[in-house]
């Protein structure tokens, strides 16, 4: 005969669960650790960039506004772009991503900076290169980028590359915790089917013959 299979104690489906939805819960969290402070950082010297001025007289703050003193210089649509995207995902979401600490936003801030890092680099180029032809006659060139323009583009690289580092050690994470997982739920179902099926007589002794009923001699 087969020996009854253990039954989990009461509650222990509850409570398995709730583990796993704080492991879920935990996976989809990011821990920058040190590199926190360095993208706080970043982020600062992006806030301090648009209060210089990016061309000519014109500030980030003006390329943002399209005021007058960005209309006055020429700011074309690269600079404006740029500053927008560096405004919302080098500021907004990595600050975001900070004090929430989900990876999620993490994700969308390595987006959005590595795509405002190859617009930096159209405004910039657009700034040496813009002209007026027409107005003022050829070869009177606008204001070249201004140092405050270069120190936003750097500094949106390197925040780009920080939350890559993040992004990545968060998602190997993510893996080894799946793959983990996977690993126990398999256990756990060979667990079952075995105790479903009986447990196999122990090495070395030998199961009972049934008795077939016929009278001894």
């Amino acid at each position: 005969m087969t020996e009854p299979a253990a039954q989990p104690p009461e509650g222990f489906e509850n409570f398995k669960a709730d583990l796993e939805a704080a492991e879920r819960r935990v996976a989809g969290e990011i821990d920058p650790g040190p590199r926190a402070v360095v993208v706080a950082v970043l982020v600062f010297v992006l806030l301090v960039s648009f209060i210089l001025p990016h061309t000519g007289a014109a500030r980030g703050v003006d390329v943002v506004m399209g005021d007058n003193a960005a209309i006055g210089v020429g700011i074309a649509l690269p600079s404006r772009v740029f500053c927008w995207l560096t405004l919302v995902f080098g500021v907004g979401f990595s600050m975001l991503a900070l004090l929430t600490r989900r990876w999620a936003l993490a994700w969308i801030a390595l987006a959005g900076t590595t795509l405002a890092s190859f617009t930096g680099l159209l405004a910039v180029w657009s700034r040496q290169t813009a002209t007026i032809g027409h107005a003022m006659g050829p070869g009177i060139t606008h204001p070249g980028p201004g140092y405050g323009l270069i120190l936003a583009w750097i500094t949106v690289i390197l925040l780009a590359f920080h939350w890559a580092r993040v992004v990545w050690t968060r998602t190997a994470v993510q893996l080894a915790a799946e793959e983990q997982r996977r690993r126990a739920a398999a256990v756990d179902q060979s667990t079952s089917l075995l105790d479903r099926l009986g447990k196999p007589a122990k090495p070395g002794k030998t199961p009972p013959k049934p008795d077939s009923g016929a009278p001894r001699s």
